[in-house]
């Protein structure tokens, strides 16, 4: 099974649930093992983030994840949408902190995806396969995986009173989500309205985002889409929420009244499993760092990295370093970093005047810095070395960078002899768009 992401944007408007807000999200295509990225337009620097486990937040009716001031609220709808129709690389641009909530289901979504039409891509969709079983559970509430090849939702919904209580079975595919799951939309107890609103949620929610139940009765503005609907949505963010692993899961989840903060805490445990797999050299379906040669003990100790943690590993300093922050380490030999560029930036003073634009050169320091911290943060080695930049080959610029964007560059190990050469490949991205590129060697030495 290949990668897949869209053949052209698309874009749609609404109101946002929990803010009010409204809000442009628009989907564009990525390159292959560009995952799932949402960027902020409305944010100084329009900051990036990834979906993962690790920058969950906010998990009160909703999942937001944040990494510093960068947020993006209920997710778990536009994240399901894009699971359900297994899609891997696209960029989410939106010019406010929470997607539009549409009616309240991942439908509009799912439109939205076939407008802008899957595409193949040429490298291999990877999948985490559970290998044995998991669960998490707090008061009557309990989620439990098992291995299973392929993804299978069992799920049972009911409230206190045990009223409305629906059961449902179902293997994930991408028909099936869309016909059984996609339109089912979200629900709330009429009692639970006061204390949401006092908690300052659900600002833009009317009876067309979200359906609400009053003792025996629903209250819609059009009959239940399905007879199960309130189960159906609750296996929607599921789906939704287990995008926080990072890869698609392999696995029959079996779930007694779930909710956002156990789905976490269920994807959580999952991600532990799949590091202690990783740790053990267990991978799931492939082994790239065998694939490749690279020493199993590249293990991430941390998944990002924040500017102090930066200029802890590299020697740069101002104006010469390039790397702000790292957002993720991915499958122990690949990085991903960003460099938010403002007018301020020195270098735009002189090249050039009138017409600020980032140079070539800088671009590949910026990647070798990259590159660097993987390498002295994860290689066995002691902190007395340094990695030298020896070699650029098959480089190639695409695109001016200009000041206000955010270069984000993937750099990924391909070779390492010894722990003392190392080969990367490297590509620096704008708005999901390659910039520039090229293969770098590296010497590693004493300081």
């Amino acid at each position: 099974m290949k990668q897949k992401t869209l053949l052209r944007e698309a874009s749609i408007k609404g109101r946002a649930l929990h803010t009010g807000e409204d809000v442009t999200l628009t989907l564009k295509p990525a390159p292959e093992d560009h995952g799932i990225v949402f960027k902020r337009l409305d944010l100084y620097g329009k900051p990036s983030i990834k979906p993962a486990i690790d920058y969950v937040e906010d998990l009160v009716r909703s999942t937001t994840v944040a990494d510093g001031h960068t947020k993006v609220h209920t997710v778990e709808h536009v994240l399901s949408a894009l699971n359900g129709c297994s899609i891997d690389n696209v960029l989410i641009e939106m010019d406010a902190s929470e997607p539009p909530i549409m009616d309240g289901s991942a439908k509009h979504f799912v439109n939205l995806i076939q407008e802008a039409e899957p595409v193949e891509q040429k490298a291999d969709k990877q999948f985490y396969v559970l290998d044995k079983p998991v669960s998490v559970s707090k008061g009557n509430s309990s989620l439990i995986a098992l291995p299973y090849d392929g993804l299978k939702i069992t799920c049972t919904s009911s409230d206190d009173r045990g009223v409305h209580t629906q059961h449902l079975s179902l293997d994930i595919n991408i028909d099936a989500y869309i016909t059984h799951i996609s339109a089912a939309r979200t629900f709330t107890i009429y009692e639970d309205i006061e204390e949401l609103i006092n908690l300052g949620k659900i600002k833009g929610g009317t009876l067309d985002s979200a359906i609400v139940i009053k003792g025996d009765k629903i209250l819609t503005k059009e009959p239940l889409r399905y007879k199960e609907e309130f189960v159906r949505h609750k296996i929607l963010d599921i789906i939704g929420d287990i995008v926080l692993l990072g890869l698609p899961l392999k696995a029959h989840i079996i779930a007694v009244r779930p909710s956002h903060a156990l789905n976490a805490q269920l994807t959580k445990k999952i991600r532990e499993q799949q590091l202690s797999g990783q740790s053990s050299g267990n991978k799931s379906e492939t082994n790239p760092s065998k694939e490749s040669g690279i020493s199993e003990i590249l293990i991430p100790k941390e998944t990002a990295l924040d500017i102090r943690e930066v200029m802890n590993i590299l020697p740069h300093r101002y104006p010469f370093l390039m790397v702000d922050r790292v957002i993720e380490v991915i499958n122990n030999k690949e990085l991903i970093a960003i460099k938010n560029l403002s007018i301020n930036e020195p270098f735009f003073q002189g090249h050039y005047p009138g017409m600020p634009v980032m140079p070539g050169v800088l671009q590949i320091e910026a990647m070798a810095q990259a590159v660097g911290v993987l390498l002295l943060k994860l290689c066995p080695i002691d902190e007395s070395k340094i990695a030298l930049f020896m070699s650029a080959n098959n480089v190639k610029f695409r695109q001016a960078v200009i000041p206000g964007d955010t270069l984000e560059i993937r750099v990924k190990i391909m070779k390492l002899k010894a722990n003392k050469l190392a080969t990367a490949d490297c590509k620096c991205f704008v708005s999901g768009k390659v910039v520039s590129q090229a293969e770098l060697m590296f010497s590693i030495v004493n300081a």
